[in-house]
């Protein structure tokens, strides 16, 4: 099974800490986001791992050695000369992710208990282009969902800025949920995608075709997905990751 991490960002929310390293290197109670993001798809039954690099995109590759890319079959998709963006990214990186079957694309800065497999197979099962991850927590940009569990917009909460392909949207009619920053993906994303060239987001995306390919939601109770991209973020996945360690050790 095939995964894809986007971890070329320039990780300006953790500046200093990324003065030096890229995001993916930013240690979580003493190891690396990236570390934590592999070993997380490795355990879920991914074999083929492609990972994005831009911003100290050589540390990532030197790290990924000294590793012995964790015993997977790791490609990367090489963004150092131009940043694409996740939607860029992902597209550049489809030689290493069109085929068959789906393929899973996770944030390297996304911190989650998420059973990824699960995620997997409820993907499966659909008819959809994109599965998404999405909770019900606070974000200033929000999803907006309709009464199917479908992809029809964007709210951004604190502008008021409204995105959506449907003409004079109404609000009311839909649910708001927060991305996960994990999603999966059919391959027949890329013929979608054909039009679209260099640098775009991949949210931008999604409203662009949700209308012709059904763009749907998945959540799991009680999950925890933290966002360690950002200082809160990482202060709240180490005291987290603390936490699991000590109920592990009474356990």
């Amino acid at each position: 099974m095939k995964a894809m991490i986007l971890a070329a960002g320039m990780g300006t929310r953790l500046e200093p800490l990324t003065s030096k390293i890229p995001k993916a290197l930013v240690p979580v109670r003493g190891t690396p986001m990236l570390q934590h993001v592999i070993l997380k798809i490795k355990a879920a039954g991914f074999t083929n791992v492609t990972i994005n690099i831009h911003h100290f995109g050589e540390q990532i590759i030197d790290f990924l050695a000294s590793k012995n890319n964790f015993g997977l079959n790791i490609d990367i998709s090489d963004e150092r000369n131009y940043l694409l963006d996740t939607g860029g990214g992902i597209k550049h990186a489809s030689r290493f992710l069109d085929g068959d079957e789906p393929f899973l694309v996770h944030n390297v800065d996304i911190i989650s208990d998420v059973d990824l497999m699960a995620m997997y197979k409820s993907h499966i099962s659909s008819n959809a282009l994109v599965t998404l991850l999405v909770s019900q927590r606070r974000s200033a940009r929000q999803l907006l969902f309709d009464k199917d569990e479908h992809l029809c917009g964007w709210r951004n909460n604190e502008t008021g800025e409204v995105k959506s392909f449907f003409r004079d949207i109404n609000l009311s009619d839909y649910t708001e949920y927060a991305f996960g920053g994990i999603h999966v993906i059919s391959p027949e994303i890329f013929r979608f995608m054909e039009e679209w060239t260099g640098k775009f987001s991949i949210i931008d995306f999604y409203l662009s075709v949700c209308f012709q390919k059904p763009v749907r939601i998945y959540m799991q109770d009680k999950v925890r997905i933290i966002d360690a991209g950002k200082i809160d973020g990482l202060k709240e996945a180490k005291l987290w990751l603390a936490q699991l360690k000590n109920s592990t050790r009474m356990t």
